[in-house]
């Protein structure tokens, strides 16, 4: 991994503030920019090599980034698999929260964000999750850095994966009873005596 994650971390911040719009597809766990602080230093403490210090600053320099959201003239879309809902970095614990907050972002005028059920067939299998920049750059998440792609031929396969897994999401109130459904499994499980 090339430097901390605190600088990772500032570098995708500047990614998103230099950008008009974006796209963000996450088969596997929610997105930064849609992050509560909690879940975002469980998430990072899974990070290789990474110490508590570097580890807070990240933290705190991923829910900073999230001032994007609030800005005018910037549109975000989110698509996000169930699967990425289900699985929890850590504990189980801050996911209610994780959930609702999801559910204020998704209530936002220039974001759209919807939830590939696992109950619908998908168009292709989530390999990764990527992130369409204003501009067409593509950035894939990896375990040791991100990979940025730029050919055109890269970006309108991209463009057409994210456009084929936002068609099978659900929005909405669809996307609400979702929410609702999988907030209700985090509170029971958090209710079951550990093994």
């Amino acid at each position: 991994m090339k430097g901390t994650l605190a600088d990772r971390e500032a570098e995708n911040a500047a990614r998103a503030r230099s950008a008009g719009w974006m796209a963000v597809f996450s088969p596997a766990a929610v997105p930064p920019l849609l992050q509560t602080a909690a879940y975002a230093r469980l998430a990072l403490a899974t990070a290789r090599g990474a110490d508590g210090d570097d580890i807070a600053r990240a933290a705190a320099i991923r829910v900073e980034a999230q001032a994007v959201l609030s800005e005018p003239g910037r549109k975000f879309a989110f698509v996000l698999t169930e699967g990425a809902l289900r699985a929890w970095p850590g504990s189980p614990a801050p996911m209610p929260a994780q959930l609702d907050r999801l559910a204020r972002v998704a209530e936002l005028p220039h974001v759209r964000l919807g939830v590939v059920p696992w109950t619908a067939a998908v168009p292709m299998f989530p390999l990764h999750g990527f992130t369409i920049y204003e501009g067409g750059v593509s950035v894939v998440e990896t375990l040791t850095g991100d990979l940025t792609l730029t050919g055109p031929d890269e970006l309108d396969a991209y463009e057409e994966a994210f456009e084929a897994f936002a068609a099978a999401a659900v929005y909405g109130d669809g996307l609400r009873a979702l929410l609702d459904e999988i907030r209700r499994d985090y509170r029971t499980l958090a209710f079951r005596p550990r093994k």
